[in-house]
């Protein structure tokens, strides 16, 4: 395993959906690690109008082969229609080695 099989995905959702999302995603080894940052405000154009809202933030990892299988897993668990994914993806001399292996072990 190298980094590059490594990506972080970015997800905004409701502060109440958070746990919920991370959870399943790590329980169904989705991703080894889901970060929930509680409290963004996020501003945005959404049909027409700029809109302000507060969001939590989730910081998912997971394998880059499992991304487009949390990007679905993430739309059917997201209440937004249109819910935000997007994978950074991790450069291979980057991280910590270890960690990133663990990424690997723990995801499926």
């Amino acid at each position: 395993m190298s980094a590059h099989d490594v990506d972080v995905l970015l997800v905004n959702c409701p502060p109440e959906k958070a746990a919920g999302i991370a959870r399943t995603l790590v329980e169904e080894r989705l991703a080894a690690c889901v970060n929930i940052i509680p409290a963004v405000t996020s501003i945005y154009r959404w049909e027409g109008k700029v809109e302000e809202d507060t969001e939590s933030t989730l910081l998912i990892k997971t394998r880059r082969a499992l991304v487009p299988e949390v990007t679905e897993r993430v739309r059917a668990l997201h209440p937004y229609s249109l819910p935000e994914v997007v994978a950074i993806p991790l450069a291979s001399d980057r991280g910590n080695a270890a960690y990133l292996e663990w990424v690997h072990a723990e995801t499926r």
